[in-house]
């Protein structure tokens, strides 16, 4: 199901840009995540909702979470959202190394 991919806020995506210059790499993975999750808004893993950090929840208001895994343990995550019930949106919530996300999930 297609669907419009954004960044949660304007310093996510701003982060997002810098990668340009500083990680051309994971730069070019978390593109090729949003233009794949623009293709297919629910080719994550999706995350059972008992188990979607309190954390999340709150901070961004979410009832569902979505991980695309990037390179080297890398993870993206993202909800996904239907505020008109026309339109599908994806929402970039966050990146993180696979040391942060096994911390985030108490791995």
């Amino acid at each position: 199901m297609e669907g419009i991919v954004i960044f949660n806020d304007f310093s996510l995506k701003n982060a997002f840009e810098i990668l340009k210059d500083t990680d051309k790499e994971l730069h070019s993975q978390i593109d090729k995540a949003t233009s794949d999750i623009r293709e297919n808004v629910f080719c994550g893993r999706n995350v059972k909702k008992k188990l979607i950090p309190k954390k999340f929840s709150r901070k961004y208001g979410i009832d569902n979470l979505w991980i695309y895994n990037l390179r080297s343990g890398w993870r993206l995550l993202y909800s996904v959202s239907s505020p008109d019930k026309i339109k599908i949106l994806a929402i970039v919530l966050n990146w993180m190394n696979h040391k942060e996300y096994e911390k985030l999930f108490k791995f």
